[in-house]
């Protein structure tokens, strides 16, 4: 019987099918020295006694410390292989979990930080990597029976292709479009999304305080007033929040503590507030799609359906 992660929720077989996994060297290096460090203690336990025997014979242990010493060494070298071994086991099941179940499940709490989908037409998801949240939130709007659509973007086209592929997979490949960019420079005008969510890419796109912070304000710009915005990340969730709160955000929620890649994370799900419309300057042609629905050239879709494209 397939593994459950739990209530609503999809097979692991499944979802490991249809995004694979990243960072895998990770994995295997944590199982291949596990394999090593259990090895080692087994053989200090079949061989425990010849071991402090041999130990035993050392001038330091004859000589200068108590009798018994070599039996305590080498119980205690075992323990300590033993105790490594098991904590290499945990991360590396830790990782293969963090790496897909729990960014699956992730991906359903934040959306259920957005109250009402059905009003919304257009969403972006900052850094969709293999498209884990991208899909969620499309197979979120088909659910809906919604005409809205979400892009995903990320830096390479390689990556943006691969999450085209798992879309069509999942069925929802007429509500993604993938561009590339930078997300610390989104190519969207201001006020443009209804929601923006975004799932442990910014710390993998942003290595300083600074560049994090830009591209959180780059979430806030390209939302449109009263849309909302949802972050998953670790570690640096402190910083987004502050810079929200100076961003003037609206309704900035934190959530309880997930243990994820053996460090703590959170979601930070905030609304930003609504004024006045201003008008804003378009960049860049703009790709009008059967549904009414517009975008900049240069994203990309299994299904395109429109018009005027070179």
């Amino acid at each position: 019987m397939a593994l459950k992660m739990g209530k609503g929720s999809r097979d692991w077989a499944q979802i490991y099918a249809i995004y694979g996994m990243d960072e895998w060297q990770t994995l295997l290096f944590l199982l291949f020295h596990a394999v090593i460090f259990t090895i080692l203690a087994i053989f200090l336990l079949l061989y425990f006694s010849p071991i402090a025997a041999a130990l035993s014979n050392f001038r330091l242990f004859a000589m200068l410390l108590p009798a018994g010493s070599a039996r305590f060494a080498a119980g205690l070298t075992g323990s300590v292989t033993a105790l490594i071994a098991m904590c290499l086991l945990f991360a590396a099941a830790n990782f293969l979990y963090s790496a897909v179940p729990l960014r699956w499940e992730i991906a359903q709490r934040m959306l259920s930080s957005v109250t009402d989908w059905s009003n919304v037409k257009i969403a972006l998801d900052v850094g969709c990597g293999r498209g884990i949240l991208l899909n969620a939130v499309a197979l979120q709007l088909k659910k809906q029976g919604s005409s809205g659509r979400v892009v995903g973007l990320d830096q390479k086209r390689s990556i943006t292709m691969q999450t085209l592929r798992t879309a069509s997979q999942e069925g929802v490949q007429e509500y993604v479009t993938c561009r590339e960019g930078d997300v610390k420079r989104l190519p969207f005008r201001d006020d443009y999304f209804d929601v923006v969510v975004s799932g442990a890419a910014i710390r993998r796109a942003a290595t300083v305080k600074e560049e994090r912070e830009r591209v959180v304000a780059e979430m806030v710009r390209v939302l449109k007033p009263g849309g909302v915005g949802v972050v998953w990340d670790l570690q640096h969730v402190p910083e987004y929040v502050r810079k929200l709160q100076e961003l003037k955000m609206e309704e900035i929620r934190v959530s309880e503590r997930v243990t994820a890649y053996m460090v703590s994370s959170h979601i930070v799900s905030f609304r930003k507030p609504c004024y006045q419309h201003q008008q804003q300057i378009m960049v860049g042609p703009i790709i009008s799609y059967n549904y009414n629905v517009h975008a900049y050239a240069g994203e990309v879709r299994l299904d395109w359906r429109c018009h005027n494209l070179c």
